[in-house]
């Protein structure tokens, strides 16, 4: 299940601005979605179950390079590596040895990868509402228009002028939120990054 849960909020996050304290938390998402050239963060992936306890962990590192290019690099408990570059994503998983491989367009729909295009008016693919406040964070909640969507929304959390988390909830009755801390923005990030070779030896799969 977690493995299932890295693929689904790897597509689901955001970027992050530099300074709009003042203004209302939505526009303040627009603004920071539109901002930022790159981030580098750390990052705490938490799946609840249906009672809404917290029932598995995980943490790593993320990237991002606008526009379309990403990498989560999951350490612990499991070692799996998400890509996204030139249109498509890479999911490996170094236990199974195995490499999935998806096309990122419109084939999607409107899911929350479209977020990291940094081509794409979010209120042309979303409903965005206010939530308030908790954990010390200002969410908005987008709400995919497209009803053939995989998930029932995902919620943004703004921490000051910072992005703190990020919550996604699946037709499946799976709630999973992630926290981000050490946040650098806008810093050059090598290309390599973004560059992805499946392992010799590893099983690959392309949708």
């Amino acid at each position: 299940m977690l493995r299932q849960l890295s693929s689904a909020l790897v597509l689901s996050i955001a970027a992050v601005t530099n300074g709009y304290a003042d203004e209302a938390p939505i526009n303040r998402l627009k603004s920071f979605l539109a901002a930022s050239a790159s981030l580098a963060a750390d990052f705490k992936q938490v799946s609840f179950d249906k009672s809404g306890r917290p029932a598995q962990s995980s943490s790593g590192k993320f990237y991002l390079s606008r526009p379309g290019k990403f990498r989560w690099n999951y350490q612990k408990p499991f070692e799996q590596e998400i890509v996204s570059n030139s249109g498509k994503v890479w999911f490996y998983d170094a236990d199974l040895e195995q490499v999935t491989v998806k096309q990122l367009d419109d084939s999607l729909g409107s899911t929350p990868a479209l977020l990291l295009t940094g081509q794409v008016d979010i209120e042309e693919k979303f409903v965005l509402q206010e939530q308030g406040q908790d954990e010390g964070m200002n969410w908005v909640k987008l709400s995919p228009k497209n009803e053939e969507s995989g998930f029932k929304y995902i919620l943004i959390g703004m921490n000051g002028n910072q992005l703190g988390g990020m919550e996604l909830s699946d037709n499946f009755g799976q709630l999973t939120r992630i926290y981000f801390s050490n946040i650098q923005l806008n810093q050059k990030l090598d290309d390599s990054l973004f560059n992805f070779k499946p392992p010799k030896g590893a099983d690959v799969f392309e949708n």
